[in-house]
């Protein structure tokens, strides 16, 4: 089991940032830690990270106890945290080598870590030089300069533009297919971009643990639809397997479905039916979007 966690609660003062927290990741996994600001996200990485301590229950990483093997539990864990600390007037390479040189790695290890996380074009230049994206890359590669078995990041990609997104995005679930990777973040689109499974948190308990899989198979579909002028809710209500009509805006519809089979036929069926103009029709994922309302109101 890479990461154990079982009974863990922090205190700030008499608040409860973390309550009797309790979860399992093995390798390889990539598990997304979901929840609103301030659910205690950070709180539960900086223990499995050793920088804070619990005031009480265990954890685990690689078979080490995260307060009585604190060396051991570093040096087998990459760690990126939200804020990425660097120093900006280091070139990329010299930064990793005063890293590498902290591990005790191999200066090879260095030219391995920038080809992978795709920072070969800019090695030439100084961190403080660099976008967003790239600086979020040097993090990831001082990350995974001793090769660690599990990687724990703190909302990877706050802040990045899309296409430096999608770049990150492409990498983590890369590294996923042979490492555990625990990655906290409260956007949803991210976890299901990278994710094999999602723990949600709010306000300090553990509110659901799923597989994305599990998420994607339960019975229930909304269609987006956007129509040429307002329909009456109770008209759409007539549509099979109907369970919610929602007006979000001007002529837009959200029609919840309780059925896992695609419904937007039937919805271009109905429309033609009775003469009604389709300007846009999709398909929303949003198991996991009405899970996480639900479960954070």
């Amino acid at each position: 089991m890479s990461i154990e966690v079982s009974g863990i609660t922090k205190l700030y003062g008499n608040q409860k940032a973390l309550n009797n927290i309790s979860f399992k990741i093995e390798k390889p996994e990539v598990v997304g830690f979901l929840g609103p600001n301030g659910a205690g996200k950070s709180t539960m990485m900086k223990i499995l990270t050793t920088y804070l301590n619990p005031n009480e229950g265990e954890a685990k990483v690689n078979g080490f106890d995260v307060n009585l093997e604190k060396q051991q539990v570093q040096r087998s864990v990459g760690y990126l945290p939200e804020h990425n600390p660097l120093y900006l007037d280091l070139y990329i390479k010299e930064y990793l080598a005063f890293n590498a040189n902290i591990y005790s790695v191999d200066k090879k290890r260095i030219d391995e870590v920038i080809e992978l996380t795709g920072l070969t074009p800019e090695a030439h230049k100084k961190i403080g030089q660099l976008s967003k994206g790239y600086r979020q890359r040097v993090g990831l590669a001082n990350a995974l300069l001793h090769d660690p078995d599990v990687l724990i990041l703190d909302e990877p990609t706050t802040g990045l533009d899309p296409n430096q997104l999608i770049d990150i995005r492409t990498l983590i679930k890369s590294i996923g297919k042979t490492k555990t990777i625990f990655l906290s973040t409260h956007i949803m689109q991210e976890v299901e971009a990278m994710c094999d499974r999602v723990i949600i948190i709010n306000k300090g308990e553990i509110v659901a643990n799923k597989k994305l899989k599990d998420l994607r198979d339960e019975k229930q579909q909304v269609v987006v639809v956007e129509f040429d002028y307002r329909v009456e809710d109770a008209f759409l209500l007539k549509l099979p397997k109907v369970e919610q009509v929602v007006n979000t805006h001007d002529f837009v519809y959200e029609i919840t479905f309780t059925t896992s089979q695609d419904m937007r036929s039937h919805v271009f069926d109905f429309a033609h039916d009775n003469q009604l103009k389709i300007l846009q029709l999709n398909q929303k994922n949003s198991s996991l979007e009405h899970l996480f309302r639900d479960l954070t109101k």
